[in-house]
């Protein structure tokens, strides 16, 4: 496609709303974090190398039972609080700025586990309750 010569009128989405098809026999809980698989379906997050954080759950989406891409998950971009990993793992204040790891769906860690684990988001605050990620 050629370069614009005049004004073009560009479709939009709100940044922080999107759907996805849900993988295969897979249940994810409303305020989860939600990942693409290499497939390109939503899944929860867990321990991996090849997913890729999208946001989080709006609501529950219950594809158990379902083929892949029978259902689809609203997700919403933006900061969200999750649960601090432990030890070695854990993250701090000073993190602020770098990316967090996902542990599984509603916890995150500093490290990449050894190279096991995908990106969450950008660390933004750490208080008592938790880590706020900024999803990429």
């Amino acid at each position: 496609m050629a370069a614009l010569a005049q004004d073009r009128q560009t479709a939009r989405r709100r940044n922080e709303d999107f759907e996805f098809p849900v993988a295969a026999a897979t249940k994810i809980y409303g305020g989860s974090i939600v990942c693409l698989n290499a497939a390109g379906t939503a899944t929860k997050g867990a321990v991996s190398t090849t997913l890729k954080a999208v946001g989080v759950a709006d609501a529950q989406a219950d594809n158990s039972a379902g083929a892949a891409g029978a259902i689809r998950v609203k997700t919403r971009r933006g900061c969200f609080q999750f649960a601090n990993s432990a030890s070695g793992d854990l993250i701090a204040l000073a993190n602020v700025g770098a990316d967090a790891y996902i542990v599984d769906d509603q916890t995150v860690a500093l490290t990449n586990g050894g190279a096991t684990r995908s990106v969450a988001g950008v660390i933004r605050d750490v208080d008592a309750n938790g880590v706020w990620i900024e999803f990429k």
